[in-house]
């Protein structure tokens, strides 16, 4: 019989199939394994069926043992990118140890080493702009283990790696009102840590309802920081506020949330690529707490964010009404005019009442309510409304408890899956509702009176 002939692999790290997972390498760069794979001269053939072949040839010429036991890997497999909304990521992390993984210090007191707010938000984006992988048994050249509970050790600057489970002793728990920079949202589940336990750094509200926050997090692939829905994209009735016990007292000269809210005034127009369809950024947000403080409010249900949506529009309109423009001039568009009117505190503010009780007809479409009515974290009578109607047209077996208030991954799959039913793929069946799956849901039928739901 001839022996195989074996070669070196290097697997794609997106694959979690038993061959690849098996095949990839593990821990610190300096344990990094090669792994073998028999050469079929076959284009095309899945890594997981060359180390199937592998073990069986093996197995025949060595005697060795089973495939199935051969393929035990000892570890979870690397995991793939978090996308939110999808349940929440998968967190391994590792116990409790010391910095770049010697054992940890023997029980005692809890040391809180001194340090401000600016150096913890510092110190987290360190490992955001270096991109740093997600792993639960490797660590980062500052000694700190390469996971979520590491990574707010690093932050906090402690003596060496806690976990979810430990993390709570350096910390004293505070309200949702109290959170500032630096502060964390702990989720611990203790029945199974790996499922569903994670820790994020919060990083200061990006909008005035505190509705979503900056959040630094270690995560798969790689550390991130985004706009987040409080308090967390799954599980949101198990994150704990928690501030470090040695964070230093705010100074005299720190600024306010409201002394940041003035320093917009006078704030130059930064063009219209800010504002729009597909806009994102901080000067939406700006224009949404300008808008509300000049009688805006009833056009924002969920309060202004970063991200361009169908209230803005309206209230940016009702304010270019309100000076007695029309046509172009008043599009719903922020243009210098605009701008310079509500940076300066000039030109009349929206008359009380100018949003009106009957609901909006977006995009022609006649009470489509916008898409930034359904979005992760929000709750309104419209997601309720739209549940309603994909159980009366047969999807409500995507709902285990039936449609509520509150956007969830149950009514994500449920859009996805009516729109589906409309032959469409891709990017225009992702789960969220825009204006034609709006009208076809509503066709014939007509829609509920948002008062009365």
């Amino acid at each position: 019989m001839t022996v195989p002939v074996f070669g070196e692999f290097d697997p794609g790290s997106d694959c979690d199939c038993p061959g690849c997972a098996h095949a990839r390498p593990v821990g610190r760069a300096g344990r990094v394994a090669s792994r073998l794979r028999l050469l079929p001269g076959r284009p095309g053939v899945h890594p997981a069926v060359c180390g199937l072949a592998v073990v069986a040839a093996a197995s025949a010429v060595l005697g060795a043992a089973a495939p199935a036991a051969a393929l035990t890997t000892g570890r979870p497999a690397l995991h793939r990118p978090h996308v939110p909304g999808d349940g929440g990521p998968e967190t391994p992390q590792g116990a409790r140890s010391g910095l770049g993984g010697r054992p940890a210090a023997k029980p005692g007191a809890v040391r809180t080493p001194t340090t401000t707010r600016a150096e913890i938000i510092n110190r987290a984006k360190i490992w955001v702009a270096a991109k740093v992988p997600y792993s639960m048994d490797s660590y980062w050249s500052d000694g700190y283990r390469q996971d979520c509970s590491g990574y707010v050790s690093m932050a906090w600057s402690l003596a060496g790696n806690e976990w979810t489970g430990s993390l709570d002793q350096y910390g004293v728990k505070i309200t949702k009102e109290e959170l500032e920079p630096g502060d964390i949202l702990l989720y611990h589940n203790p029945d199974n840590p790996e499922k569903g336990s994670h820790v994020v750094i919060f990083g200061g509200w990006t909008d005035y309802t505190h509705t979503y926050y900056t959040v630094y997090e270690q995560t798969p692939p790689q550390t991130r920081s985004q706009s987040t829905p409080y308090p967390y994209w799954s599980n949101t009735d198990k994150y704990v506020p928690y501030r470090y016990k040695g964070v230093a007292p705010a100074t005299a000269g720190t600024q306010s949330a409201g002394a940041k809210a003035v320093a917009y005034r006078g704030a130059a127009y930064p063009g219209a690529a800010h504002f729009g369809p597909g806009a994102r950024n901080e000067y939406v947000s700006m224009l949404g707490r300008l808008l509300t403080a000049r009688g805006a409010r009833s056009f924002y249900p969920q309060g202004p964010g970063p991200a361009w949506s169908e209230s803005d529009r309206r209230a940016t309109r009702a304010f270019q009404l309100a000076q007695g423009w029309t046509g172009a001039a008043a599009d719903g568009l922020p243009g210098p005019r605009t701008w310079n009117l509500l940076v300066t505190g000039k030109g009349k503010d929206i008359a009380p009442g100018a949003a009106g009780r009957s609901r909006p007809a977006a995009h022609g479409v006649s009470g489509y309510p916008g898409r930034d009515q359904f979005l992760p974290g929000a709750e309104n009578a419209h997601v309720l409304q739209l549940g309603r109607r994909l159980v009366e047209k047969g999807f409500g077996g995507l709902y285990p408890e039936g449609p509520g208030r509150r956007w969830s991954d149950a009514d994500r799959r449920a859009v996805a899956a009516f729109q589906r039913a409309q032959g469409w793929r891709g990017g225009a069946a992702d789960g969220y509702p825009g204006p034609e799956t709006w009208r076809r849901l509503f066709a014939q039928a007509a829609p509920e009176r948002v008062a009365d739901l």
